[in-house]
């Protein structure tokens, strides 16, 4: 039981270094508090809900509408381990980036174990290129396009600057900027947790859908974020992306939320003050 495993840890240690359900046990709380913020923007500001982007019942947007034009545009990724989330529950941060006028959007996509993370992948990747078609029809600027996500949605944030757009006939440097928050870059971990069972990866898959194997490219600023009472290990995987990009030309800040545990980074995102938001802010030029 003693013997180290993965990246320093021992198995009976990887639960808490790389499962925030584990190494933040009031997470049902937490994200009960958020979900009810989240309930009340959707209720009370200005939208379009549920706009479909594909075929699937879940490929779906939800759109709010920035209080001025000519502004950016937000496409902001849920997490939950790719099995489970959802945008409803998700859009508190909406009115801080509203009020200054970016419009926000809010991407769904299918869960695991139904789909697998490659699907996932290509399920938001088509989210983020249609939103590049279409938000002039919600009175949103498609070129000054930003991308953010947490969790999961900072792993998918990642791959989406990792993707070819030239190959969908769309200019390479059309995200002008993202950050990825908690993100999950570290696939070969997810094999080794409980999580596993319901992400079902193959090496195959992991090798597929990994930013380690496919960082992104130097096309825009990204800000990789983590909260400061986040485990050793998800800081550490996190510096490590944080390092890879530098590594490979992209234009990279590394930001460190203080206090801010896996699942608090969402009341951070929500506060206009918190270092988060104003690094979210500065690279959307507000």
């Amino acid at each position: 039981m003693n013997e180290i495993v993965y990246k320093g840890f021992r198995q009976d240690e990887m639960e808490y270094q790389y499962n925030p359900r584990e190494s933040v046990p009031e997470y049902p709380q937490l994200a009960k508090k958020r979900a009810e913020q989240a309930r009340k923007v959707r209720d009370t500001a200005q939208s379009w809900l549920d706009v479909p982007y594909g075929s699937s019942r879940r490929e779906i947007l939800d759109i709010f509408a920035a209080d001025q034009t000519g502004g950016p545009v937000l496409i902001y990724i849920h997490g939950g381990y790719w099995r489970s989330g959802s945008k409803e529950d998700n859009c508190n941060f909406v009115p801080v980036f509203t009020k200054l006028g970016a419009t926000v959007v809010l991407v769904e996509y299918d869960l695991c174990p139904a789909v697998t993370v490659s699907d996932i992948v290509r399920q938001t990747r088509s989210a983020i290129a249609w939103i590049f078609k279409n938000i002039m029809r919600y009175n949103g600027d498609p070129s000054k396009l930003y991308i953010s996500g947490h969790s999961a949605g900072g792993h998918l944030t990642a791959m989406a600057l990792a993707h070819d757009w030239k190959q969908e006939g769309l200019p390479r440097d059309f995200i002008k900027g993202a950050v990825a928050t908690s993100g999950v870059y570290d696939l070969e971990m997810v094999m080794r947790i409980s999580v596993q069972q319901q992400v079902r990866l193959t090496p195959e898959l992991a090798t597929e859908n990994s930013p380690f194997l496919h960082p992104p490219r130097p096309i825009c600023p990204v800000v990789i974020a983590v909260g400061g009472a986040e485990p050793k290990g998800w800081q550490q995987m996190s510096e490590d992306f944080f390092n890879l990009c530098k590594e490979h030309g992209v234009n990279s800040e590394y930001l460190i939320v203080p206090g801010a545990n896996h699942y608090t980074m969402s009341e951070h995102l929500a506060d206009p003050k918190s270092p988060l938001t104003q690094a979210m802010l500065k690279q959307m030029k507000f």
